[in-house]
């Protein structure tokens, strides 16, 4: 569980690079990641555009602030949990087919 967060967590560096847009890809950059870019936060951002709902874009951007939300999320015994957990999972797996 916790290496879905530490993967996306990665993408660290320095916030408010100019190109870099969205909650996720700020999150990324302000976690202050040695293996962050620019250009791989912005990957991860794309992939979220195209795999996640907006909300759930800014759940997993929360993940990054506080990674027990993550763990919370995942151990939770609800259906929407589940859910989401699911398309995350989904998201994570093209996320690094995609960027690297």
């Amino acid at each position: 569980m916790m290496t879905c967060v530490l993967a996306l967590a990665a993408c660290g560096g320095r916030s408010g690079v100019r190109g870099v847009d969205g909650p996720i890809a700020q999150a990324c950059l302000a976690a202050d990641r040695s293996a962050a870019s620019p250009a791989l936060c912005s990957c991860v951002q794309r992939v979220a555009n195209a795999e996640l709902s907006s909300r759930d874009r800014s759940r997993v951007a929360s993940f990054f602030d506080d990674p027990e939300v993550a763990h919370a999320t995942k151990i939770s015994d609800t259906r929407a949990n589940d859910a989401f957990w699911d398309r995350y999972r989904s998201f994570i797996s093209q996320a690094r087919n995609t960027c690297g």
